[in-house]
């Protein structure tokens, strides 16, 4: 399988710059109280505090990635639509939030996921362990 690595490079960057614009603007990255630009402190923390702030806000924001995943899966197992897109499965609107906090999160650390994603693919595209014929063989990666 070949893959247009330029499109997807491009796809996932606009999709990272969508995401992270709306977040950034509805607010997330900012903290009133403080005054903090949370970017800054995840990109260029200010000394020993902020640098733990960093860690824990990153780590933050990947149990909340994992979190849509477990609400994907829920959404799935009980064959539920969604609450607030009711036209939708829960599965789908989940996965959609999943993807949203991810491509936030690389904005925030200006991540190039476009570039990873397109890498990644093309690597997984020629992996003998990816081959149909290889996965049916003994010891074969089954899923």
């Amino acid at each position: 399988m070949k893959t247009d690595t330029n499109y997807i490079e491009h796809a996932v960057t606009t999709l990272v710059d969508a995401c992270h614009t709306a977040s950034r603007e509805s607010g997330w990255w900012y903290n009133k109280a403080t005054g903090l630009d949370l970017i800054e402190v995840v990109r260029d923390p200010a000394g020993p505090v902020q640098e733990l702030l960093a860690g824990a806000l990153v780590a933050q924001k990947l149990c909340l990635s994992h979190s849509e995943l477990s609400e994907a899966m829920e959404g799935h197992r009980k064959g539920l639509m969604d609450d607030k897109l009711p036209h939708r499965t829960m599965i789908e609107v989940e996965l959609a939030d999943a993807v949203i906090r991810i491509a936030d999160l690389a904005g925030a650390l200006g991540l190039d996921l476009g570039g990873a994603v397109a890498e990644k693919m093309a690597f997984n595209a020629v992996r003998p362990d990816h081959k149909p014929e290889n996965r049916e063989k003994a010891g074969g990666k089954s899923y």
